[in-house]
């Protein structure tokens, strides 16, 4: 049976916990907590840099959850959560990449800035223009993938839904805000 190691406070986990839900994959769950047990040998072995998520399937193991997805989406294929169309997986990827590139790392500045520092003001602008690009790749469209669920709806998910519960106004973005509820993502 599939090996997921995890904690539940990683969004980057939830990722890959979100993706196995919805293949309907059978696995095991592993925590790892982070106080200590990602540094331990046992755990080593599988990841040398001592990161969550990671997954061992029959003896095989993935880290970093773009290519945990891309194995899960390859291994298990149905449902399918990658489109076959170039266009619409070039969007689909450029949105897990957006998701990770631009917007995932201004989350820090939101959790550990205050109020008047110049690196939160930069990070809210960040994230105001990757919302803004969000907003213009979905358009009318239900998900990044047109009609389909994705794995960019995953990835992108779990990022803006974590913008919301860290204060960021997601109400000048309504078919962000319906995309949001499609997912059935609670806001505010």
């Amino acid at each position: 049976m599939l090996k997921f190691y995890y904690n539940p406070i990683s969004p980057i986990a939830r990722r890959v916990w979100i993706a196995l839900l919805e293949k309907n994959i059978p696995f095991e769950s592993v925590l790892v907590n982070l106080n200590g047990d990602q540094f331990q040998p046992e755990f080593l072995a599988i990841n040398p840099f001592h990161h969550i998520p990671a997954i061992v399937d029959e003896g095989f193991r993935v880290i970093e959850s773009l290519a945990i997805l891309d194995y899960l989406e390859s291994q298990y294929p149905t449902p399918k959560l990658l489109p076959a169309a170039p266009k619409t997986l070039a969007t689909v990827r450029m949105i897990q990449m957006v998701s990770i590139n631009e917007l995932a790392p201004q989350v820090i500045a939101l959790i550990t800035e205050n109020e008047n520092s110049p690196k939160l003001a930069k990070a809210k602008q960040q994230i105001a223009r990757v919302l803004g690009f969000f907003s213009s790749v979905l358009g009318e469209s239900s998900y990044f993938g047109g009609d389909q669920f994705t794995l960019a709806d995953i990835v992108a998910g779990n990022s803006v839904i974590l913008l919301s519960k860290l204060g960021i106004d997601l109400s000048n973005s309504p078919n962000i805000r319906d995309w949001c509820q499609r997912l059935n993502l609670k806001l505010d």
